[in-house]
């Protein structure tokens, strides 16, 4: 059989043995009657175990809402103005409110992106504003240890409303709720003791009970209360196919259910080869992006199987600090080792990946020298059949095999 799958702006492909293939993975079929604006505004005015917006904000009360920078997919130009409208509703004067764009540990946004995420109407209406690490209030101590250090205007708002995209997340379970809190408009010394929990076994995609980085995340609640959310599920088109608003925990959870059945798909045993790509470009333009994708494989093949990433990885690692980790670390081990002793973030998909490793071979079909390739611990490939070939001389004619044309957003889950 003929595989083919996306690499930069073309394709890799390669024969595989149909009866050796398991399952190709894809993301499930779903049905979904209302999209974008509109899908909004029916979630925001049927609020999941809430009362409407409308009902909870007051006139007078200083209203933060945060929701998502740059780096994410989140269409807050289309949630934020039927936001507005809930707390016009209510009395609230637009004075009174402000838009926080949660950056967590990234870089600070121009006032032309913070224009674009908001839209040209809200951004002329509110204030909006970028998160500070630097200007916080220290509101205590999770269960766990993580400082509870919060954006002042955050953490003095009488009402906080948070807004984000739910996908999966390779150790918090899942993105979206909370986690436009922590680590959204956290310190650096607070997202790094949340997510030194990542080598736990439980921190995993497609986890939120038991989970310890997402029940850390979702303790934060409790010193930060949050009054209503709005969140959102994106197809592969960034298009709005569900959206979800009221409680914070029910709400969410009722989000993640729905990217279930979008994206998490039933395989019926792990296989000894799992052959993956993000999807070409721009998902596997360095290796920091191409990531994920790995990460999702992982949950597919058995131990001491090969994993074949297929990701051109044309612009390299991707990332200072994730770059500085894969090329000075001693082996897998060191890495996952040293994240425990010293986290860092940027560092943290390095331990990813070493954690990847400890497990599995892992190949890698790239546009990168294959002397570097070899340098940060994968198997180096120019071609997907070359790869194939080596896989199946290891493991194998009688190998089986999962492909996942789709790594980055298909979550397999062996039964």
């Amino acid at each position: 059989m003929k595989v083919e799958l996306g690499f930069a702006k073309g394709t890799q492909t390669a024969k595989v043995p149909e009866e050796c293939i398991i399952s190709i993975l894809k993301p499930n079929e779903v049905t979904h009657e209302l999209t974008g604006e509109a899908e909004v505004r029916r979630s925001v005015e049927h609020p999941i175990a809430s009362k409407r917006l409308r009902e909870i904000a007051k006139p007078g009360e200083k209203i933060a809402i945060i929701t998502s920078d740059v780096t994410r997919p989140m269409p807050s130009k289309i949630v934020l103005p039927v936001v507005l409208d809930e707390l016009k509703a209510a009395g609230v004067s637009m004075d009174d409110v402000t838009v926080v764009f949660a950056l967590g540990s990234h870089r600070k946004q121009t006032e032309e992106e913070m224009r674009y995420l908001a839209g040209d109407a809200v951004y002329d209406e509110v204030k909006c504003i970028d998160s500070d690490p630097k200007d916080f209030v220290h509101m205590g101590d999770t269960s766990r240890g993580t400082p509870v250090d919060i954006f002042t205007p955050v953490a003095q708002a009488d009402r906080r409303i948070c807004l984000g995209n739910i996908e999966f997340h390779y150790f918090a379970g899942y993105s979206g709720g909370t986690k436009a809190i922590m680590p959204g408009v956290s310190t650096r010394a607070a997202i790094q003791s949340n997510h030194s929990r990542m080598v736990e076994e439980s921190s995993h995609a497609g986890k939120l009970a038991g989970n310890p980085v997402r029940e850390d995340i979702d303790e934060v609640q409790e010193f930060v209360p949050i009054d209503f959310i709005v969140n959102v599920v994106l197809d592969e088109k960034k298009q709005i196919i569900k959206c979800v608003s009221g409680h914070w925990k029910d709400a969410h959870k009722a989000g993640c259910d729905f990217l279930d059945t979008l994206y998490k798909v039933v395989i019926p045993e792990r296989a000894d080869i799992v052959i993956v790509s993000p999807g070409g470009y721009p998902k596997d333009i360095n290796l920091y992006q191409a990531q994920k994708a790995l990460d999702n494989a992982k949950h597919a093949v058995k131990d001491g199987g090969i994993i074949i990433l297929v990701a051109s990885c044309k612009e390299g690692l991707g990332e200072g600090v994730f770059e500085r980790w894969m090329t000075t670390a001693e082996s897998p081990d060191f890495m996952v080792e040293e994240i425990e002793r010293n986290f860092e973030l940027g560092g943290h998909k390095a331990a990813a990946i070493g954690m990847v490793m400890q497990k599995s071979d892992v190949y890698l079909v790239s546009d990168l020298p294959d002397d570097f390739v070899k340098g940060i611990f994968f198997k180096p490939y120019q071609e997907l059949q070359s790869a194939v070939n080596h896989a199946f001389s290891h493991k194998g004619l009688d190998a089986k095999v999962i492909i996942m044309p789709y790594g980055g957003s298909t979550l397999p889950f062996a039964e």
